[in-house]
C-alpha cells in the first residue's frame, strides 16, 4: 500500500505539491469515492484511481527509446555539453530518468532512458553479454580477414583484446555487433583493422531495434518490448 500523493507523483505526471493540490481539491477518487486525504494508503494496481473522472494509469518504471542526435552527451547533467535529458518533455522531469549506457557525443542512435536501476545494470554489465549493434561508415571495404579478426577477438592498438564480435558488410558501410562497452570500443576496433569510422549509429540493443520512424532527437515509451533486450 502506498500513500495516494506518492502514487500520483511517482507517475511523473505531477510534482508532489501538484498531487497534494489535486487530492485536497476533491479532484481524485479511489474506487468511486472522492478522497481528500493525501496520506491515504492505496494499492494502485488493484484500486481504480480517477482524476477529474478520468482514469489514472500508475507506472513506476519508465523506459524510453531515443534516437540520440549528434552533439548531445549521454548523461543526466553536464556543465559544458547538452545532454539527452534536455531533449525530453517537461512531463518526464520528475521521473529521475537516466541513460542506460552511453553513446559518444558524435554518435547517433539508440539510447535507452529509464529510472529502473536494476534493468540498467543488466543492460550495461559486461557479464550480461547484451549485444549492441551499430552501423558504421568508413573508407574502404570489409574483407574476409576483417570478419575473421572480429570473430576471433580484435586486439586494439594498446594491447587490449576484445571479446569475439560480429562484422557484417552492408551497403556503404558495415554492421558491428559487440557485447562489451569499452570506451570508444567500436571506433577502436575499426581503427585496428585500418578502417577508421567516419559515421557511427547504434541501431539495436539485444533484439530491441531502434524505431526507424524516430527522427534524431525523438523518442517514445516502450513497455512489453523491453523484454527484447535480453532475448
Amino acid at each position: 500500500m502506498i500513500r495516494l500523493d506518492k502514487v500520483l507523483s511517482d507517475s511523473g505526471q505531477y510534482s508532489r505539491s501538484e498531487a497534494i493540490m489535486l487530492i485536497q481539491s476533491g479532484r481524485v477518487s479511489v474506487d468511486g469515492r472522492v478522497s481528500t486525504l493525501k496520506a491515504e494508503k492505496v494499492d494502485p494496481q488493484a484500486m481504480t484511481i480517477r482524476i477529474d473522472n478520468k482514469p489514472f494509469v500508475y507506472k513506476k518504471r519508465y523506459y524510453l527509446m531515443m534516437n540520440k542526435p549528434q552533439g548531445f552527451v549521454s548523461a543526466t547533467s553536464d556543465k559544458k555539453e547538452r545532454t539527452v535529458i534536455e531533449l525530453l518533455d517537461e512531463r518526464y522531469n520528475n521521473l529521475s530518468l537516466f541513460p542506460a549506457g552511453r553513446l559518444d557525443k558524435d554518435v547517433e542512435g539508440f539510447v535507452l532512458l529509464t529510472n529502473d536501476g536494476e534493468l540498467s545494470h543488466k543492460v550495461t554489465s559486461p557479464n550480461a553479454l547484451v549485444e549492441k549493434r551499430y552501423y558504421a561508415e568508413f573508407d574502404g571495404e570489409i574483407s574476409d580477414d576483417d570478419i575473421l579478426a572480429f570473430e576471433k577477438g580484435i586486439e586494439l592498438r594498446d594491447g587490449t583484446v576484445c571479446l569475439p564480435a560480429k562484422l557484417e558488410a552492408a551497403e556503404n558501410g558495415a554492421y558491428v555487433t559487440v557485447c562489451e562497452g569499452k570506451f570508444h570500443q567500436v571506433k577502436k576496433m575499426m581503427a585496428a583493422i585500418g578502417k577508421p569510422v567516419k559515421y557511427l549509429k547504434r541501431v539495436a540493443i539485444g533484439r530491441l531495434v531502434l524505431d526507424e520512424s524516430l527522427e534524431p532527437g525523438q523518442y517514445r515509451e516502450i513497455d512489453d518490448e523491453i523484454e527484447l533486450l535480453f532475448k
